[in-house]
């Protein structure tokens, strides 16, 4: 029997390709994305995982067990303990460093989609949260899985490529993907499946606007 994420995948097969197959995407894992669309990504990326962290926070309060909530602590330690300090590291290159980044506005798209998470936690319950923000946590990996075997040994982006292709994210990605059959062996009934789909389908396409903010940035300044 299928996973929930590969239900949801499959039936949201469009939108999941949009956003893994972005052109942002491809650029990065050919190494010819303009560092202005990077860089302009990676900003507000760590914004976006200010809120995130938020989101598995809130994931712990939505817990019924203490199992739940370790699970979450372990997806809220892997934003604030690895991710941020890949983009922290990254930005510092350019002359920015955590307070500067703070200090960055957030974009609308930042804007619409971690509110977006948030929303669905809030008004939700975990299975629901955890639906919304499975095609970030499980998406990611798949990305960077994918470009890590096509990349050249030279990619300008193979840092950022190499830290979601690692393989302590790749068994995050394995837990988020085990969590949501656990929660969805108790939570789910046929009659909510087309909710959770509907919430997927609409997280994985706010990915992709996310994807396509950062080459807005860059023909902006060309």
């Amino acid at each position: 029997m299928a996973s929930l994420f590969e239900r949801l995948k499959s039936d949201c097969a469009d939108d999941w390709r949009d956003y893994t197959h972005h052109e942002f995407v491809e650029s990065l894992g050919r190494g010819d994305l303009p560092s202005a669309a990077f860089q302009d990504y990676l900003v507000q990326d760590f914004l976006f995982l200010i809120q995130f962290a938020r989101a598995y926070a809130l994931s712990i309060y939505k817990s019924r067990s203490l199992a739940e909530m370790r699970g979450g602590l372990d997806g809220l330690k892997a934003i604030m303990d690895v991710e941020m300090d890949l983009h922290i590291r990254m930005c510092d290159r350019w002359g920015l460093d955590a307070v500067d980044l703070e200090k960055v506005p957030e974009k609308s798209q930042t804007v619409a989609y971690t509110r977006f998470a948030l929303d669905a936690g809030n008004a939700g319950d975990l299975l629901d949260l955890y639906v919304a923000l499975a095609p970030c946590m499980i998406g990611y990996g798949e990305i960077g899985a994918r470009l890590a075997d096509q990349q050249g040994d030279d990619n300008t982006y193979a840092e950022w490529i190499n830290e979601y292709a690692s393989p302590e994210y790749q068994e995050l990605v394995s837990a988020t993907i085990a969590n949501l059959d656990e929660l969805a062996a108790v939570m789910m009934t046929e009659a909510r499946y087309p909710q959770l789909k509907l919430l997927f389908a609409a997280a994985t396409r706010l990915e992709s606007d996310f994807w396509q903010m950062g080459l807005d940035a860059a023909a902006s300044e060309a």
